[in-house]
Order: structure tokens, then C-alpha cells, then sequence
């Protein structure tokens, strides 16, 4: 046994581990997203093997990393522990300039499922993700062609990634409606300082029965500490190529001070903290954490055993709460006490 957690994804039978090992950093030279893309075959199989011993049975990974090199990697990895394996892979991105070969149609799905399988050497996938909208196909379409593939054996549960809430709220009621295999995560952008899924997402992802798997829980490495907020280029890392998740330069000082705080009571990193300050906050959010160097998933597996008291979390919160917009404020301020207190 370990220390890990587990929970229960989403409204299903699914017991994945908290924290998820993404894939993609895993390369076999190609040049996908530099500064991210780095890590070969054989630090990559020691990093999969170290997960596995820490009790991760959640694997992250996507067609469009490295242009499939990740998947292959993952797969040559997991070998005979496939069966010790709950892989997630995703489907969507443009992987020729062959006209058809993108998004989310029936034939392209059906596609890039049987090019999944292929790289990953293995007979299904537990969880497949459609990692972007594509709003040339009708929804119809793209439902029913990922029924079929869990209909066929291929892939076990589904997930979305990068939707707007409006969108998945549909399609899970659409899914519903026909009977079709449902949604049971979704993938989305989440961290100390990255919150504008706080709005919509998360409130409808609980509604709907969908657990979240937060992808840069660390945006980027920021919130390591390891960075000059003020000049991202003096540091070598992913950042220093550029900051392409816009995070505010305030906000981030604001959250990696309060994250200070919280690291030096638990006598823990900066990053830990941040892992944990997501994961403390709702047993159905899981982790997607990624590595170049092996010292940074040992640090980050240590995340699960980090237990923040409620006032901690609130506080890290405040430090970098995003902008509150309407409704949310009006939603707020028209809450009728009397009914609050009769109900708490």
C-alpha cells in the first residue's frame, strides 16, 4: 500500500489516483512546444515506473503531443503494467494538412481512436478526452460517433477538455437524452492563479456529475517560486520561451506569497502547496502533473499527503481571486439569508 489518495472520477465507477502523470514533456526529438518537450524515452520510463510506485494509476496524454511520440512512449513505458494503468488520452487537433483530419467528426474520431490504441500498444483506452470544441461538426455527430467507440470496446469513459460550460451542459443532457455514454470529467486550465473556471465550469461540473483533472496546476512553473515574476527569461525553464497563459504579474506575487506562508507551516515547496491547495478543496478535482527532471515529480507526489486547514485555502484564494463579473456578483448580493440559515 502508499500514501496516495484516490477518488471515484466524476459520477462513475472509475477509482483513479489524485494526482495524474501527463505525458507532455515526453518526446523522442521532435521540437513540439519548446521548453516543454524534453524529456526522452528512458527518464520518461523511470519517471512512469517511480508513479507507479507511489501508487499513481492515472496517465495522461494526447494524439497532438510531439505529434504521437508521447503516446508511444507511454505505452513502451507502461509495458506489462498496462493492467496497473488508467490512460487518458485526447483527440481533436489537426494531425496532417490533409483537410479532414481534424476536429471532431465521425470519421476523424473513429481515426485518431485506432491511432491512439496503435501508439499506445494497448486494446483500449479508459479514458478518452476531445481536447478542443469544434464547432463545424454538429454536436450530433460528435456524440454519437464517441458512443460508438465505447460501444465497440475501445475506450471505456469519456471526458471533454477546454469546452465552455454551456457546451458541455448540452451535451451531457444531449448524452443523456439518447441514451449515450456520458461525460465523467472535464480538463481544464486551474491553479492559484488561473481561476476563470471558478465561474462556470466547476458549478456546472458538479451539477453534471463531471470530476475535474486541472492541467498546469503550477502555471507553467510559476508558481514553483523559481521564477523572476518581472523578467521570466532570466530563469531556464518553460516560462523563459514565453508566458503563454497570460498570468497577471500581480496576481502571481500576491499568490506565491500566501503559498509561502502555507509552504513554511507544512514544511513544504511552494509547489506542493499549490498541488495541494487544488486538490484540498474538492475530493472529485485531480491533478495532472508534469516533469522534465525526476526531482520535480518526486516533489510533486509528496503533494497528496498535504492536508490545508479551511482557513489556508481561503487565504491562498483571496491572494489571486479573479475578477468577480455578473451574474456572480448580482447572485451574491440577491441570496436570501432567511432561506441560508434555515438550510445550513
Amino acid at each position: 500500500m502508499t500514501d496516495m489518495n484516490y477518488t471515484r472520477l466524476g459520477h462513475s465507477g472509475l477509482i483513479v489516483s489524485r494526482l495524474a502523470l501527463g505525458t507532455m514533456t515526453f518526446t523522442l526529438g521532435s521540437d513540439f512546444i519548446p521548453g516543454i518537450a524534453n524529456t526522452g524515452k528512458d527518464d520518461a520510463k523511470r519517471m512512469v515506473d517511480m508513479a507507479i510506485d507511489a501508487g499513481v494509476n492515472f496517465f495522461d496524454s494526447a494524439d497532438g503531443y510531439s505529434g504521437g511520440d508521447a503516446e508511444k512512449i507511454l505505452g513502451a513505458a507502461l509495458n506489462r503494467k498496462r493492467q496497473n494503468a488508467i490512460i487518458c488520452t485526447k483527440l481533436g487537433f489537426r494531425q496532417s494538412e490533409r483537410i479532414t483530419d481534424a476536429g471532431l467528426c465521425r470519421g476523424h474520431i473513429m481515426a485518431s481512436v485506432n491511432g491512439c490504441l496503435e501508439r499506445l500498444n494497448t486494446d483500449w483506452i479508459d479514458l478518452l478526452v476531445v481536447h478542443k470544441t469544434d464547432f463545424t461538426t454538429p454536436l450530433e455527430e460528435t456524440l454519437a460517433a464517441l458512443n460508438d467507440v465505447v460501444k465497440q470496446g475501445k475506450v471505456r469513459y469519456l471526458g471533454c477538455s477546454n469546452w465552455p460550460a454551456w457546451q458541455v451542459a448540452r451535451a451531457v443532457q444531449m448524452q443523456k437524452d439518447m441514451g449515450f455514454s456520458p461525460f465523467i470529467a472535464g480538463q481544464y486550465l486551474y491553479n492559484v492563479v488561473a481561476r476563470d473556471i471558478e465561474k462556470d465550469v466547476l458549478p456546472m461540473s458538479k451539477a453534471m456529475g463531471l470530476g475535474l483533472m486541472a492541467w498546469s496546476p503550477l502555471a507553467g512553473g510559476l508558481l514553483t517560486g523559481k521564477y523572476d515574476i518581472s523578467d521570466l527569461q532570466a530563469e531556464d525553464g518553460r516560462l523563459s520561451e514565453g508566458d503563454f497563459l497570460g498570468t497577471n504579474p500581480c496576481q502571481a506575487e500576491a499568490a506565491i506569497k500566501a503559498l509561502s506562508t502555507s509552504a513554511e507551516a507544512h514544511n513544504a515547496s511552494l509547489a506542493q502547496v499549490a498541488l495541494a491547495w487544488i486538490l484540498n478543496q474538492s475530493q472529485n478535482h485531480t491533478v495532472i502533473v508534469g516533469a522534465n527532471k525526476i526531482g520535480q515529480l518526486e516533489t510533486s507526489l509528496v503533494s497528496t499527503g498535504i492536508t490545508l486547514t479551511a482557513d489556508e485555502i481561503e487565504k491562498i484564494g483571496a491572494a489571486a481571486a479573479p475578477v468577480r463579473r455578473y451574474p456572480e456578483w448580482f447572485d451574491d448580493m440577491m441570496t436570501d439569508e432567511t432561506h441560508m440559515k434555515a438550510l445550513a
